[in-house]
């Protein structure tokens, strides 16, 4: 006879509850005096630190290198990525005061670090000579979520990012085959986790791509939990801006589809991923426009 937690709620009656319940019952993590911050304890941090070591492993095995980036980032090199500042800025964490003295310029708590890569290599690429560069940031973000759960959405959380840069197409393709690959073993081989990693059909690869990779996996209750996908997108126009055009994606859609999380990553990274193609640091598209890429119009051709 099976033997039910008190502590637990039954996964069936309340899925959200039960995941919570699970995460605070192991000492995982638990809820902290920030709001939307949680304490990682330590059953939780061994899990991650672990997770690290095996990734970290791989990762240098390829050669990739560590590197760390500063916390703060200035306005002004933020505002370069975005014409969105204002529908951006609640997501950001602002720093203005330096002790008990204003700053002459606010520094915002990073909420992803592509912003200081594309400054870094901008000064440190002169020529194919100086690639590739295959850097990786183990490090943590920040980003004032309204909506927050442990480990699945909070507003501080571990983060890793890689940022490779490639003097051909088929270096950029082999890296992205073999990161593939290590996020595919990871995932099935040591975490457990199935889920379907393949190419995109014809319809609904980006617009322009030679192919789509993505990596996809359902929760028990049925709902979809993605992985990030990936863009083959050639040329690439400029990157400057695809970072910030997804946090300011992310936010319309969240707001558009009523905090359907699905439909506003989907909007979110249609709007990232078609800043690669514009130049210039706005992302100067319609909503039209991104939603017919989410919707799968891959005719490679932006109607304006």
């Amino acid at each position: 006879m099976e033997k039910q937690n008190k502590n637990i709620t039954s996964r069936n009656v309340d899925f959200a509850r039960w995941y919570t319940d699970v995460v605070t019952s192991a000492k995982l993590a638990d809820y902290s005096s920030v709001k939307g911050c949680i304490v990682i304890e330590p059953n939780g941090y061994a899990i991650w630190e672990r997770m690290q070591e095996i990734l970290d492993k791989k990762f240098k095995e390829l050669g990739h290198v560590n590197c760390q980036m500063p916390l703060l980032i200035p306005e002004n090199l933020l505002n370069k990525e975005t014409e969105l500042v204002e529908g951006f800025a609640p997501e950001v964490a602002w720093v203005t005061l330096g002790g008990s003295k204003k700053l002459e310029e606010k520094l915002c708590i990073r909420p992803t670090s592509e912003t200081l890569f594309c400054d870094y290599y901008a000064t440190h690429i002169h020529s194919y000579r100086d690639l590739p560069k295959l850097y990786n940031q183990w490090c943590n973000v920040l980003r004032w979520e309204k909506e927050t759960r442990p480990f699945l959405r909070s507003r501080e959380f571990l983060w890793q990012e890689g940022h490779t840069i490639h003097a051909t197409k088929e270096e950029a393709e082999l890296e992205t085959k073999q990161m593939m690959d290590v996020y595919k073993w990871f995932f099935h081989e040591i975490l457990a986790i199935p889920s379907i990693v393949g190419l995109k059909t014809e319809k609904e690869k980006f617009a322009g791509a030679e192919y789509t990779l993505t990596n996809e996996a359902l929760m028990y209750n049925g709902e979809s939990f993605y992985e990030s996908k990936h863009y083959d997108i050639n040329p690439i126009i400029d990157r400057v801006g695809g970072g910030d055009s997804f946090a300011g994606g992310l936010i319309h859609g969240l707001l558009k589809y009523d905090f359907d999380q699905a439909k506003a990553l989907e909007f979110a990274v249609a709007a990232s991923a078609l800043k690669h193609t514009i130049p210039g640091d706005f992302n100067l598209v319609s909503e039209d426009e991104v939603l017919s890429l989410a919707k799968g119009n891959a005719s490679g051709r932006v109607q304006r």
